[in-house]
């Protein structure tokens, strides 16, 4: 999961981030809405928290041009405001859940859980992944680059392709990305990463085009434009 934070209190931005990282969530945090909105264009993100008072757009408004815009990502809100008008107002404007400041990291937890049920279940689900040059069927696993099927994937191979496909030009640290395509559980040394993306690489065509290696953090996937 990964999650944009826009709140000008650093103390608070301080627990999400030690939070967010024990969770295996990916957090990025902007300290004023003009830099929120400015970094949620620029990225793709599951889920937002705005503070409702910050300096250059206040998250009201921020919420209120992010859903002008006809985005339905899921939005809680972040607010020292209790009262119902308050949290009528924050509704009307497209918010899906309601935080009163001061509030612990668990009971946060829980409502970005409901709200991301929430949003799956609206969601229609696809089985189809389909890029620049790749089309991917979640449910056969049959991939094809550039019209030809590319085949001798392991599954954990076909996991972390389809992981980088739809997270494209994001950076990932090698702990990142067990926790997100091994799962949580997993106890095995981080350079099994390195092993997987060697053979991503060897594999599929163009393959070393395609997998970046970010010195001192990790990989991400790009898939070049000509």
């Amino acid at each position: 999961m990964k999650i944009l934070v826009v709140e000008d209190n650093p103390s608070v931005s301080s627990m999400l981030e030690l939070f967010f990282s024990k969770e295996g969530i990916i957090g990025d945090f902007a300290a004023d809405g003009l830099e929120g909105y400015k970094k949620y264009q620029q990225s793709d993100y599951d889920l937002l928290i705005l503070d409702w008072m910050l300096p250059g757009m206040d998250g009201i408004a921020l919420c209120r041009k992010i859903r002008e815009e006809g985005s339905s990502v899921p939005i809680i809100m972040l607010t020292a405001k209790d009262s119902e008008s308050d949290q009528v107002i924050g509704f009307e404007m497209g918010a899906d859940d309601y935080v009163t400041k001061p509030f612990s990291p668990l009971t946060l937890m829980a409502r970005i859980k409901a709200v991301m049920r929430r949003a799956r279940k609206a969601e229609p689900v696809s089985d189809m992944i389909q890029t620049r040059h790749f089309i991917v069927n979640k449910e056969t696993r049959e991939i094809q680059k550039d019209g030809e099927a590319v085949q001798s994937l392991t599954p954990k191979e076909f996991d972390l392709l389809v992981f980088f496909l739809q997270h494209p030009k994001q950076v990932f640290s090698r702990e990142q990305l067990l926790e997100q395509v091994w799962g949580y559980q997993f106890y095995g040394d981080e350079r099994t990463v390195d092993v997987h993306i060697k053979r991503l690489r060897k594999k599929i065509a163009g393959g070393d085009a395609l997998f970046h290696t970010v010195w001192g953090v990790g990989y991400k996937f790009e898939e070049h434009t000509d």
